[in-house]
């Protein structure tokens, strides 16, 4: 069973996608060895020489040949076939090498991977928005320990890439600038909450941050995504992606649970210069063994609470970095 169910109150999609229920849950802490995975060697999909490789999810959310509804819709409450594009990406072999764990040369390869996947998956006509994300860790729901992202593809731009695509467009409208160069200028001016930056990049917590140990990893050059990213950019983004997992790591060496998400602008045939690429880190560790779920205020209302503070916690990740 998978279809698209409109909410009329919060006026959005929802996926129902009860089939992913029975996917196959895979962890080193289960003491299941890598043999039982199904990304690592003598699995028929993962089979030849390859470096990064993509595959399509056996479980989607959406399919570009969905099935027809299970249940029919009215006017209330329109239901559609779950159309879109899911897959997988494998960013190595190696079932114990995460991410930041593979040389820059590696991750540079998962890069281009990533990139060419925006670029085709965006080509399908009843594509608008293709988003790309890794979950890590078992608190947060990952079935599958080998390293490895996802690509969903919506048919649809989902709500918060609206909120930001309306915010970033009355900015620019109203400034005749970009929002998120003006965060990057306020961020790097105060510096307070500044994690580290390179000649093409910067990491921080946002002034604004909702989650304790949350950054952005922003380009500082105006680009819309990755497609616009230049060879050198490449490489300082993939160094970038090292270094605040690596930090990540040192600080919770014990068990690390996160969320990367990249923004980036839809596949629509729209001008959305006004736009700005990143990638968003939000890690449900909030220190002292604690680990941050939404609350009643936070669930029932959409405004999160951050009880921790930003500047100090960008101090503490700051002097991670070596």
């Amino acid at each position: 069973m998978t279809e698209l169910r409109w909410n009329p109150i919060l006026q959005e999609w929802t996926i129902i996608a009860g089939h992913r229920a029975i996917r196959p849950q895979v962890h080193k802490k289960a003491n299941i060895m890598e043999k039982s995975c199904p990304f690592c060697e003598g699995q028929e999909e993962v089979e030849g020489e390859w470096i990064v490789k993509y595959l399509p999810n056996k479980y989607p959310s959406l399919q570009i040949k969905p099935p027809e509804p299970s249940v029919l819709g009215n006017d209330l409450v329109p239901v559609l076939p779950a159309k879109g594009v899911c897959e997988v990406i494998i960013y190595t072999k190696d079932h114990y090498k995460t991410l930041e764990r593979l040389p820059v040369d590696h991750i540079v390869k998962i890069i281009e991977l990533w990139t060419n996947r925006y670029e085709e998956i965006g080509k399908i006509s009843e594509i608008k928005y293709v988003f790309i994300f890794e979950n890590t860790g078992t608190e947060i729901g990952v079935s599958l320990d080998h390293p490895h992202g996802q690509i969903y593809s919506f048919p649809f731009i989902p709500p918060r890439i609206k909120v930001e695509l309306n915010s970033s467009k009355s900015y620019f409208e109203k400034n005749e600038k970009c929002l998120y160069c003006s965060i990057i200028e306020f961020e790097i001016k105060d510096k307070k909450r500044i994690i580290f930056e390179n000649d093409d990049f910067v990491c921080f917590i946002p002034f604004f941050s909702q989650y304790a140990y949350e950054t952005f990893l922003i380009p500082k050059r105006h680009i819309q995504s990755l497609s616009d990213l230049k060879e050198n950019e490449i490489r300082n983004f993939a160094i970038s992606l090292k270094q605040i997992l690596n930090i990540y790591r040192k600080r919770f060496p014990n068990q690390l649970d996160y969320l990367m998400l990249f923004h980036q602008k839809p596949t629509t045939e729209e001008n959305y210069e006004y736009f700005h690429f990143y990638v968003e880190f939000i890690v449900i560790q909030r220190g002292g063994g604690k680990k941050k779920y939404l609350g009643g205020v936070e669930r029932g209302t959409g405004t999160i609470i951050n009880s921790s503070n930003p500047e100090k916690n960008a101090k503490e990740l700051r002097e991670l970095k070596n």
